[in-house]
């Protein structure tokens, strides 16, 4: 993960930092997003895209309620699309469009338009709910990749998942923009 660029426009630089110090959130009761999460899971083994798009609106419906917002609409497609030049390859697992309010999630993986894991769905659907409520919510109209933006998504993954919760590692990079650092990020005990 790589943040965006800290933007020069002096207005959206303040909401970028804004962003960037708010690294935690209010989270919901757990016990029918994780019944609804099992449901996203056994949809994606069984390969259902009706199942996976059924779990994932009852999901934004419970989140919706508790953050008290417009509850977005969602879509489950197919392939992810990939974008390959000579050097790399860029592949779509989700977005959010904020005009619309609404959310894409690409279920099949690009190349071999397998199944995508159930932890990369939830993870993805984490991270385009929280652009949502960025918008809608939090006065975050750009909803920039900041350390605390990913800091929040991580949060409510792990709340769902009832798994811990690692404390990020952050290298910055020369440019002012900050990556994880993995290996120290997975060697540190949670909690």
């Amino acid at each position: 993960m790589l943040t965006d660029n800290i933007p020069k426009k002096i207005s959206e630089s303040r909401e970028y930092w804004r962003s960037d110090a708010i690294n935690t959130v209010a989270l919901p009761p757990v016990e029918s997003l994780r019944l609804q999460a099992e449901r996203l899971k056994v949809g994606l083994k069984e390969e259902n895209k009706k199942e996976v798009q059924s779990a994932c609106t009852a999901m934004l419906k419970e989140l919706s309620t508790f953050y008290g917002v417009e509850k977005p609409s969602i879509r489950i497609l197919s392939a992810r699309p990939v974008e390959i030049s000579e050097d790399w390859a860029e592949e779509l697992f989700g977005d959010y469009d904020p005009e619309t309010m609404k959310i894409r999630l690409w279920m099949r993986t690009a190349i071999k338009k397998k199944a995508t894991s159930y932890g990369v769905l939830l993870s993805t659907f984490c991270h385009e709910f929280f652009h949502h409520l960025d918008v809608v919510a939090m006065e975050l109209p750009n909803t920039f990749h900041t350390r605390g933006f990913y800091e929040r998504v991580g949060l409510l993954y792990h709340h769902i998942q009832d798994t811990p919760v690692r404390k990020i590692v952050w290298h910055k990079n020369k440019d002012g923009t900050y990556r994880v650092d993995w290996a120290r990020t997975m060697t540190r005990i949670p909690g």
